[in-house]
């Protein structure tokens, strides 16, 4: 039953069966400020079946004194200053996929594409993937992880990852890696007050395959509602088209975007923003356990 259609017969509060297991379902305003403010009341925790795909080490299982350890981990390498070394080479990447997939089409599928694009970024960030048989064999696994939520193809990508955090602990150890060249090597990077790895690598496999399904359709979803807002919406397209085209022309042609640039985007930013209020790619969790 869809939640909507869930609340409309069962109101905001219900229980229910779910993966098994008896489960409360809250929904609304009040439920989400209880969520989020009660850290010391709730532990999270996903379903069994989503542990086993993500691992027993991810953020959402945690405790809270781990859970601060890793996100900090997580969160250092999408820092500003870090991300900002990021922008030029993702903007020459999107324009490559659109000349590709987009230019002279009469139609498109926006979703499958955008799933494709937003997945080549994911690579890029915390791999350090480009173009490739190794991206495309990675792509393929990660696909069917998530498509057949199954085990095997999860063990797959889990190998695949391991094998990458060797590659980028020895470009360290060499010092041929700079700590934010991408998320593997970033978490790698971190430090105790002993000088060791403050992250554990199962949490880092753990936690780049939580990154990478979080990122991969919530972005997709999201540019795919922002795409209908703007063929459903002229003065919106407008709008945006015009925010977009003032940027473009205030740089020499051919020259890629930088970070100032898209600092300059309020416009296209507040749909942004509207789309995700209006069509949540995420409708729910799973908070866990009082």
């Amino acid at each position: 039953m869809a939640p909507s259609k869930r609340i409309t017969k069962y109101g905001p509060i219900s229980k229910l069966s779910l993966f098994g297991n008896p489960t409360v379902f809250i929904s609304g305003q009040a439920a989400n400020k209880f969520v989020f403010t009660s850290t010391d009341k709730l532990s999270s925790q996903q379903n069994q079946s989503s542990r086993k795909i993500l691992g027993e080490q991810n953020i959402f299982e945690l405790s809270p004194e781990d859970h601060k350890r890793v996100r900090g981990a997580i969160v250092s390498f999408l820092k500003p200053e870090s991300l900002k070394q990021y922008v030029t080479k993702r903007d020459e990447g999107v324009k490559k996929h659109l000349k590709m997939h987009w230019q002279g089409k009469q139609q498109v599928k926006v979703l499958p594409l955008t799933k494709t694009l937003t997945f080549d970024i994911i690579c890029s960030l915390i791999f350090g993937l480009e173009q490739g048989t190794r991206k495309d064999s990675f792509v393929a696994c990660f696909q069917e992880m998530i498509e057949g939520m199954c085990l095997k193809a999860s063990a797959k990508v889990r190998n695949m990852v391991r094998g990458l955090i060797h590659e980028k602990r020895v470009e360290l150890e060499q010092k041929g890696a700079s700590p934010h060249q991408d998320l593997i090597t970033c978490m790698l990077s971190n430090r105790n007050e002993n000088n060791e790895e403050a992250v554990t690598e199962k949490e880092i496999v753990d936690n780049v395959i939580v990154v990478m399904v979080a990122g991969h359709e919530t972005s997709a979803v999201l540019i795919t509602f922002i795409m209908r807002l703007l063929a459903n919406e002229p003065a919106v397209y407008v709008a945006v088209l015009q925010e977009q085209e003032e940027i473009a022309k205030s740089k020499p042609s051919g020259e890629f975007l930088n970070w100032e640039e898209i600092a300059k985007m309020k416009y296209t930013w507040r749909v942004a923003m509207e789309t995700l209020r209006i069509h949540p790619p995420v409708f729910g969790g799973f908070p866990g356990r009082l």
